[in-house]
């Protein structure tokens, strides 16, 4: 856990009294840390054998958090390889276009995290399942293959023209729950303060943090948030956030 923001008692909030689940899906489901690492780890020691992962992780979060800022309609594979440019050039090293090219072709081979196939078959036992994702459809229809559950409507960056955490996201996500019903009923899982639990509380959307680093210092792959937030609720794992929730309906 990071040391300026305390743990949120869990035992508050009734899970019950959700119908619908929001998710994240890279970081929270699909490990995109590994991902990006296991392409631009390779590249950083053949320039710098110091350069452990974690450095390029912190290096290309911020790059990628500016792409997708300056570049909301810009399609995920492109922002990716521009992304991977910029980290480049900010560490001092080349990109060439085919290292580029491999970065924004990546998608499709994240793995998920190993416990996201389980934890995802006992909330849909509960829930409703809902995708709000920083990616394209051919992107998210790739990691959907690994994480081997159906969900009951899917959001992406390429869907709505913005990538998170632009609010124009999470008002998206607002219009749906209300066409589906789920207003007031909708709880946002996410390992991201920074893309997700900013934007979601302040759309009034209650959080969970599945909080995948808790266990490492720093920031990795994803921003600092740059403010002080509490999700409503945090776990370590996504299995534990889905045996609470059998726990809580038993």
């Amino acid at each position: 856990m990071h040391p300026d923001h305390a743990a949120p008692d869990t035992g508050t909030l009734d899970l019950t009294a959700y119908d619908a689940l929001s998710f994240d899906c890279y970081g929270t489901l699909i490990d995109w840390e590994a991902g990006i690492a296991a392409v631009i780890g390779p590249w950083a020691r053949r320039h710098d054998p110091s350069l452990t992962d974690e450095d390029v992780l912190v290096a290309y979060a911020a790059n990628e958090a500016a792409v997708l800022r300056e570049y909301p309609s810009l399609p995920y594979p492109d922002a990716l390889r521009e992304a991977f440019r910029r980290t480049g050039t900010v560490l001092g090293h080349p990109v060439t276009e085919a290292e580029a090219a491999d970065l924004g072709g990546s998608v499709p081979a994240w793995p998920a995290f190993e416990d996201s196939v389980e934890a995802l078959a006992i909330l849909k036992r509960h829930y409703r399942l809902i995708i709000l994702s920083n990616v394209d459809r051919a992107g998210f229809a790739a990691s959907n293959r690994r994480l081997q559950i159906e969900f009951d409507d899917i959001l992406t960056a390429e869907d709505i023209g913005s990538y998170k955490p632009n609010p124009a996201n999470f008002r998206a996500l607002a219009q749906l729950a209300e066409q589906r019903g789920h207003t007031g009923r909708l709880l946002h899982v996410a390992q991201s303060l920074f893309h997700d639990h900013v934007p979601a509380r302040d759309a009034g959307l209650p959080g969970v943090w599945i909080n995948r680093r808790h266990d490492r210092p720093g920031w990795g792959a994803t921003p600092d948030p740059g403010t002080s937030v509490t999700p409503d609720a945090e776990y370590p794992s996504l299995l534990a956030f889905a045996h609470a929730v059998q726990g809580a309906f038993e």
